[in-house]
């Protein structure tokens, strides 16, 4: 019986002992995005996470007030990290103003976190353009029926969005990219992976990005 077991209501309670092994610098690959890489397959192949690809979008607008959500990772390389949304949504207008954004990844069943700090850029309307083609007929539909972020009336006025778009673009038909959706490439400045271990003293390396390119790789104290 765990902590948690004991007093299910009581959060000072509750309490995982994490695992023994650690995280060391010499086990680490040249980029974030390698050691991103390992971790995801891991995440998704070992763990069986649900949806491995959710992650914590942290905006500020202009005024440095925060907002965060969980969205989808649909793609990353060395040039960063993907996500798509509605332009008029909230994320987006904090990110017209303030490009800083931060991504967490919560694998809390391996006791892992991934922490990405950069820069948000729009992607190009053929990379948006090719990847909504790649997303179900419902999923294209939404896109357009759904005014993110925007205050409505209630659930019906959505549902009867959705309905007339079906109509008008059945199964099959071709659904076009609006021009109000897309995407985001989130440059890293800094990748910090956090591996729990016993105690509470869990290693913490981060990649910095250099000026003159490459990157350092610092400890950080729990």
């Amino acid at each position: 019986m765990t902590d948690r077991d004991a007093v299910p209501f009581d959060p000072a309670a509750m309490r995982r002992h994490y695992r023994a092994e650690g995280l060391a610098e010499t086990d680490l690959p040249a980029t974030p995005v390698a050691h991103f890489a390992s971790w995801f397959e891991q995440a998704a192949t070992e763990a069986h996470l649900f949806e491995p690809n959710a992650m914590v979008v942290s905006t500020a607008d202009a005024e440095g007030r925060p907002s965060s959500r969980t969205v989808l990772l649909k793609s990353f390389d060395e040039q960063g990290f993907v996500f798509y949304t509605n332009y008029n949504s909230r994320k987006a207008a904090d990110l017209a103003e303030n490009p800083y954004v931060s991504l967490l990844f919560p694998w809390h069943p391996m006791a892992r976190q991934v922490i990405v700090s950069g820069v948000a850029r729009r992607t190009g309307r053929d990379e948006t353009a090719a990847y909504f083609r790649t997303r179900p007929h419902g999923s294209q539909l939404g896109a357009w029926a759904s005014a993110q972020s925007s205050v409505i009336a209630g659930r019906e006025e959505l549902d009867a969005a959705y309905a007339e778009l079906a109509t008008r673009y059945p199964e099959g038909e071709k659904v076009p990219v609006p021009p109000h959706w897309g995407g985001f490439r989130v440059a890293p400045r800094s990748v910090e992976f956090w591996q729990g271990r016993e105690n509470r003293l869990h290693d913490r390396l981060r990649y910095v990005a250099q000026a003159a390119g490459g990157w350092q790789v610092e400890r950080l104290s729990p």
